[in-house]
Formats: structure tokens, C-alpha cells, sequence
């Protein structure tokens, strides 16, 4: 896992938010096959990749991009710290949780798993929920 596009200062607060070894035994979990790298960026820059890429004018706190059918050896999840920090005030839950979340639901659509529909939706909350509960020390 790499940490990429990050301030020094923001960069020693995430190491010591995030639960690596959770992280790489959900990744495990997930049977994933690539490495994954974690890009944390601002809300202009994802703001950025979310209309460029996707052509959706809106902020968001993370997009996922899954190369399994391509030659590029990691997949990418892109996340906007500013939004987990502000996430993590708007529910009312721990910066850690929330930041661990994110990760998860990142990991959970390399995995093939969807939240377009409120079906979809309730099935990904609840796999985060189960893997927050089982791997995550938040």
C-alpha cells in the first residue's frame, strides 16, 4: 500500500489513523488480486478526476479505478481527505472509522460490488459495517 500525493504533515496524521494490516487482510479477504494504492488528494483535485474521468461535476470522497482488465499492475483508489475529515464530523464518528470506511468501500468495488441502487447501497454499508466490525480496531 502506498500513500501518494499527500503533505508530510497529513501524511504522518494518516499512518497513524490507518490500520495497514487490517487493510492488507481485507484486501486478502476480498481475494483482490492487484496491489492497491491509496492516493489521498484535496477536494479541487478529486473534484477534477471526478469530472476528467467520469463527467460528473461534483465533489466526492473517493473513486475507484480497478485495472483487472488491463496490463497496469495496482489499482488506484483516489480519496479526498478534506471529505473524510468532514464525513467523519457530519456522522458523528471518529476520524479513523471514517477514513477506514472509505478505504473498505474502496477495496468493496474493486471486489465488483456496486452503489448505484439503494439495494446496492444497503448490501456495500453492510459489507463496510462487517469488516469494520471484524478488522478494523476504530
Amino acid at each position: 500500500m502506498l500513500l501518494d500525493n499527500i503533505q508530510v504533515q497529513t501524511r504522518g496524521e494518516l499512518e497513524k489513523l490507518m490500520d495497514i494490516v487490517a487493510l492488507n487482510q481485507i484486501h486478502a479477504a476480498l481475494n483482490l488480486e492487484k496491489p492497491v494504492i491509496y492516493c489521498f488528494v484535496n477536494d479541487e483535485e478529486l473534484l477534477k478526476v471526478n469530472i476528467n474521468m467520469l463527467g460528473h461535476d461534483y465533489y466526492t470522497d473517493i473513486i475507484t479505478f480497478d485495472y483487472k482488465d488491463d496490463d497496469i499492475e495496482e489499482d488506484e483508489i483516489l480519496i479526498s481527505y478534506e471529505r473524510v475529515i468532514e464525513n467523519s464530523k457530519t456522522y458523528n464518528v471518529e476520524l479513523s472509522e471514517e477514513l477506514h470506511r472509505v478505504c473498505i468501500h474502496g477495496l468493496l468495488h474493486i471486489a465488483g460490488f456496486g452503489d448505484k441502487t439503494n439495494e446496492e447501497k444497503k448490501e456495500m454499508r453492510m459489507k463496510e459495517n462487517y469488516y469494520l466490525k471484524n478488522y478494523c480496531s476504530t
